[in-house]
Parts: structure tokens; C-alpha cells; sequence
């Protein structure tokens, strides 16, 4: 395949060149070395992606910065998952007695799943800016 074959592919695909050439399919093992010849050795799925959309360059400050304005993100996404969660708490515990007669029916029920699902999303979205904070450490320290 030539370049100009793949610049067609890439226009037929509405997408670029980068783009299929770094595709990483989601259930992709993790490679024990870089993704592709050339990129540093820290970069992973994340951080390719933001420099194929040109949200980050590949040299060490500009990933450190884009990590750490993603952090940012994580901790409101966190804040946020936590403060519906409390307002679901809240609703159940406004109902009292009759959310316990009335466990079966739909409301309760949409309530205890939303409970559900706030709690798992919270546990998510509290692992990922540690994980994201252990990243830039290791970014920052240049290992």
C-alpha cells in the first residue's frame, strides 16, 4: 500500500492517515513496549488519541500538561457522580418507610437502580484520577 492509497482510504473513511494507522482496537492487550515506532515509551491508547485529535503534542511538557488539565476533568466528573449519588440518597431516605413498603414499584425501584449505578460510577470515577495522578508522576519524573 502506498501513501497515496492509504490517503485515499483515509478520505473514502472521512478520517485521516493518522488515524488508521494507530488504530487500537478496545479489547487490545497491553504491549509490553511502545505502541508504534517512534512514539515515547509512556504514551498509551489515551495519550496517542489526544495527540492524533491535536489536543497534545508528543513532547514531555505538553503531555504533562494535557494529563494534568484531564486530571482536572476526572476530579468535577468525580465531584459530579458524587453529588447525584447523595441527591439519589436523599430521595430514598425522603421516602422513608413507604420506599421500604413500596419496593416493587417502578419509582422505588428506578431509584434503588440509580443508587446502583451512582455508586459503581463513583467507585470509577475515584480510581481513574489516582491512576491519572500516578501517570503524571512518572511523566513529570521521566520514567
Amino acid at each position: 500500500m502506498t501513501v497515496d492509497d492509504l490517503v485515499a482510504i483515509a478520505y473514502v473513511l472521512n478520517t485521516t492517515p493518522a488515524v488508521l494507522l494507530s488504530h487500537i482496537p478496545i479489547d487490545m492487550p497491553e504491549p509490553e513496549g511502545p505502541f508504534a515506532t517512534g512514539l515515547p515509551s509512556d504514551v498509551d491508547p489515551t495519550g496517542l488519541r489526544a495527540w492524533i485529535e491535536g489536543k497534545t503534542m508528543l513532547d514531555r511538557e505538553s503531555r504533562v500538561r494535557w494529563w494534568e488539565e484531564w486530571a482536572g476533568r476526572l476530579r468535577v466528573r468525580s465531584a459530579h457522580h458524587e453529588e447525584q449519588l447523595q441527591g439519589a440518597y436523599a430521595e430514598l431516605s425522603e421516602l422513608g418507610d413507604l420506599a421500604v413498603q413500596e419496593a416493587d414499584a417502578p419509582p422505588v425501584q428506578r431509584l434503588q437502580w440509580r443508587i446502583q449505578d451512582g455508586e459503581q460510577a463513583l467507585k470509577q470515577s475515584e480510581v481513574a484520577p489516582a491512576l491519572t495522578e500516578h501517570l503524571l508522576d512518572n511523566l513529570r519524573e521521566g520514567t
